[in-house]
């Protein structure tokens, strides 16, 4: 473990050889194919663009920085569709008794559908995008969705759900007190839970969920194989629950095994459940309390998921903590590319990693974290921009106003 004044902590883990297994179980390309086949036919479907930032990279002194943006996905600012979608596919097919089959969307939103499995209403716990991916989907399907978010989500989040038909239950507390009453509620009134966490037997649809998001990973390989590169080197990702991380490095684990890239993942100082359960360094998923105080709305989780800590604790290289002004940083810098790049349009969920790389590269405190991840002019680094402007106000807080800014004694001088 080690600190810096910076307020950054990581922990480097020491995989001689990994435990691959339930990487490979859960998250082979069979899975990723059949996750894609579905959401190829969704209405409005298209590949989300791999966005590549040759002139950053050089600055930083890298071989390339490599974006997969999903701003824009289904017109929804987020990922986040991907898995809940996928998650009400395989939910519906398993009604039907028709799991394990290729199954149109159309015939799922049918009538005759609707007449073979009742009036079932979705429910779920959510931070923003999450819910907002549910409800969407529940919508096109024909089904009814509610959505618990905690008393601290932001009215414009609320409003985006709220904008594709769900209902809207707000609970005093933060994000895990949303998800504890939702299951409450949801058992008394028979509702069906679509969670991205995992609980104890409740685990087949949080791994629905991190299915749902290989199709982004399977589109991202097709992409460097346009660009002549097998994969990446390394992959910071970001972290709430768990539930991405452990999608993109059981992904890249089961399809590469031993030689899989160096995979980094990033949270919030104030949301570092991953990064404490590393800490404890005994196998098991520890949870953090408190308010969970982070301008990273989407990652603010102080109880990891179980399913997605068992693939992280064995894969993952390294476990990073940051502060709020990181992710700041990476939103500016991806708002004003260099000259010759393209601009990202990336929230705070979205641009941390990016924000936590530029700091490695650039400052004398991160520089043993530099060596020990064997960044170099061969690296070839992947991020995935989780959300779009999800929330215009704090966006333009943090753009236009300079809000949670970089100290000065770590302004760049060159």
């Amino acid at each position: 473990m080690a600190d810096t004044p910076l307020g950054i902590s990581w922990i480097m883990k020491d995989h001689t050889v990994k435990n691959i297994d339930l990487a490979t179980k859960l998250f082979s390309m069979k899975d990723a194919l059949t996750a894609r086949r579905f959401h190829k036919q969704i209405p409005g479907y298209r590949m989300s663009a791999l966005q590549g930032l040759p002139n950053l990279a050089s600055m930083f002194g890298v071989g390339g920085i490599w974006v997969k943006d999903e701003s824009s996905r289904l017109q929804l600012n987020s990922f986040k569709v991907l898995g809940g979608s996928f998650a009400l596919y395989r939910y519906l097919q398993k009604m039907l008794g028709i799991l394990g089959e290729d199954t149109p969307f159309a015939y799922l939103a049918s009538d005759e559908v609707k007449e073979k499995v009742g009036n079932i209403i979705f429910a779920s716990a959510t931070d923003g995008n999450h819910g907002r991916g549910i409800a969407w989907a529940a919508k096109k399907l024909g089904f009814t969705c509610v959505i618990y978010v905690h008393s601290e989500t932001s009215v414009r989040r609320i409003d985006a759900i709220k904008s594709n038909g769900a209902k809207v239950v707000i609970v005093d507390g933060n994000y895990d007190d949303a998800v504890r009453q939702v299951a409450i509620d949801a058992k008394i009134n028979g509702w069906t839970i679509i969670s991205d966490t995992s609980w104890d037997n409740y685990t087949e649809i949080p791994t629905w969920i991190m299915q749902g998001y290989l199709t982004m990973l399977t589109e991202a390989q097709e992409q460097f194989g346009g660009v002549g590169l097998v994969k990446p080197t390394h992959i910071f990702i970001q972290a709430g629950v768990g539930a991405l991380a452990a999608s993109v490095i059981g992904f890249y684990h089961a399809l590469f095994g031993q030689d899989a890239p160096t995979c980094i993942v990033v949270e919030p100082d104030q949301a570092d459940c991953l990064y404490q359960s590393a800490l404890a360094n005994d196998g098991e998923p520890h949870s953090v309390k408190g308010d969970l105080d982070t301008i990273m709305a989407g990652l603010s989780c102080g109880d990891p998921s179980p399913i997605a800590w068992e693939i992280l604790k064995e894969n993952a290289d390294c476990f990073m903590k940051v502060p709020d002004f990181i992710a700041a940083k990476g939103m500016r810098v991806y708002a004003t590319p260099l000259n010759g790049d393209p601009f990202v349009l990336s929230g705070e969920s979205g641009a941390v990693t990016l924000g936590t790389f530029a700091s490695i590269m650039q400052y004398s405190e991160l520089e043993e974290l530099r060596k020990a991840l064997n960044l170099n002019e061969d690296s070839q680094v992947l991020f995935v921009n989780t959300e779009g402007n999800t929330d215009p106000v704090h966006f333009r807080q943090i753009i236009w106003e300079g809000a949670n800014p970089v100290p000065q004694q770590y302004w760049i001088n060159r």
